[in-house]
């Protein structure tokens, strides 16, 4: 006899299937998601195939600013430190900060949305006006705001994001949420004895997750800019290596006016790449759960 666990997880895996087998026929989504495949599994193996000591300043393999060569597929920085070295190894500081500031900025906007759309009234209008104040003022100078008046760590960074640019899942998830109760199926729920909680948890968060889905694939490559852009303006960790950090170490070692190329182009084209591929993504995503976007494939 077929339980009913049994047959939630059949759904589950039929589902999964169906989104799966949808989300093939995007050839864009698919090249971002084998490119961040490859930038997740090289940050994640970035111990093994650089090592930790590729960061030691007073270690440095070789001298300040040498040019592309064998030995420095990507040359050094001013310290004598391999560039390849610091570009795998900021990898994995880029990433956690997108993650984890996406994670943040759409956990708060999806509590804020289904709040305010489920009770309404006065409660809803507070919210929302507060929403639309954070809304009209500029993410980045908020975020920036922050991480002076707060100590320079990359938690700090996350924060810094993520408590800043939540309003637009905010208002996106209470349209969701307003739409989603005014359908009969929430009437019967309340009618047999279900509460606020049991409402909102069982039947309007199951019902938001595709497009808080979406938002957080889109979100990141958002997090991963505004953490270049903190760390170029020197409020990032001084203490780790990522690349918005690389790029505030090359204009303070002048490769800019020096012509040091190297310096300055990797880790802007990681950047670029690591956005553009969670862009695809996103896009392939929301053409996946609302299709009538008519996302192009």
């Amino acid at each position: 006899m077929t339980t009913a666990a049994a047959l939630t997880w059949t759904r589950r895996r039929d589902s999964v299937a169906r989104f799966w087998h949808a989300y093939r026929t995007h050839r864009a989504g698919l090249f971002g998601l084998g490119g961040l495949a490859v930038i997740a599994l090289i940050a994640l193996a970035a111990p093994l195939l650089v090592g930790s000591d590729v960061q030691s300043v007073t270690n440095a393999p070789g001298t300040a600013l040498e040019s592309p060569s064998s030995q420095f597929p990507l040359g050094t920085d001013q310290f004598g430190r391999s560039l390849l070295g610091l570009l795998v190894w900021g990898a994995r500081i880029s990433l956690t900060v997108g993650l984890l500031a996406a994670s943040l900025s759409v956990a708060i906007g999806t509590l804020v949305g289904i709040i305010a759309g489920h009770y309404g009234g006065w409660f809803s209008t507070v919210l929302m006006r507060v929403t639309d104040w954070f809304l009209v003022m500029p993410t980045l100078v908020l975020a920036i705001v922050l991480a002076t008046v707060m100590s320079r760590s990359v938690w700090t960074v996350i924060l810094a994001i993520g408590v800043t640019s939540w309003p637009t899942t905010a208002r996106l998830v209470r349209a969701q949420t307003i739409a989603v109760e005014s359908r009969p199926y929430i009437e019967r729920a309340r009618a047999l004895g279900g509460g606020h909680s049991h409402v909102m948890s069982r039947h309007v968060l199951p019902n938001v997750m595709p497009l808080v889905l979406a938002q957080t694939t889109l979100g990141i490559s958002t997090a991963i800019l505004t953490e270049a852009t903190l760390a170029f303006l020197g409020l990032g960790d001084p203490a780790v290596v990522s690349w918005g950090g690389m790029l505030q170490d090359a204009r303070e070692a002048g490769a800019v006016s020096s012509g040091h190329w190297w310096y300055l182009a990797p880790p802007g084209i990681a950047i670029a790449l690591v956005a553009l591929a969670f862009t695809l993504c996103g896009r392939a995503i929301e053409a996946v759960l609302n299709p009538k976007l008519g996302v192009t494939r």
